[in-house]
């Protein structure tokens, strides 16, 4: 992924991708850079690449591996967008982000590839591994003990919103069961989808 820092990122995109850039974004809520305050008439296409990159990096995701599920989508029978965001939601990383294990999208694919998780009791560090309804997401035994996780505990990584219904949350236990399939509406993700799926139809 881009080196380039977060909140300039989340300026770019015109969404707060982490608590800092929330701080800094809330003080200069417009693009970095000495023609960040001008009014712009975008091209479609631009505001297609805007939602698209808008996408990347909330999920933390490299071009490939979004056009890799951008055509997974297309092959689905139902709408294209929502069956693209339900792909990307069911991510390890992302689950352990909405579970509240991880302050950012950032630390739960560090905290993953790190192998401090398991599913369904087998060590997994592949941030992209892909959850099934059913499948239970815990801390390892190893990694309980380890300040971020100590914290989590103490809900210090709670979410702004409520925790998706799709997920049922335990805490105490450090665990997080996929209960079902998410829905679009459910997914806190600030994207509109459909401009994504023109984006690559072109």
């Amino acid at each position: 992924m881009p080196t380039r820092p977060k909140v300039r990122i989340s300026r770019a995109m015109g969404i707060p991708l982490t608590p800092k850039a929330t701080r800094y974004f809330e003080r200069r809520p417009y693009p970095p850079g000495v023609h960040g305050r001008r009014r712009r008439n975008p091209s479609d296409y631009r505001l297609r690449l805007l939602e698209k990159q808008r996408l990347r990096h909330q999920y933390d995701v490299r071009e490939r591996q979004l056009r890799r599920v951008v055509d997974e989508a297309f092959s689905s029978p139902r709408r294209t967008g929502e069956v693209l965001i339900e792909l990307l939601e069911r991510r390890l990383d992302a689950v352990v982000l909405r579970a509240g294990f991880a302050r950012t999208i950032y630390q739960a694919r560090q905290m993953v590839s790190h192998g401090h998780f398991e599913v369904d009791g087998q060590r997994v560090d592949i941030p992209s591994y892909r959850l099934r309804p059913g499948q239970t997401v815990r801390v390892r035994e190893a990694a309980r003990d380890k300040p971020p996780f100590v914290l989590a505990a103490a809900g210090a990584n709670a979410p702004a919103g409520p925790i998706p219904p799709y997920l049922d949350v335990r805490m105490p236990e450090l665990a997080v069961t996929l209960a079902r399939e998410p829905r679009r509406e459910e997914v806190p993700v600030v994207c509109d989808e459909t401009m994504v799926v023109e984006f690559y139809s072109r």
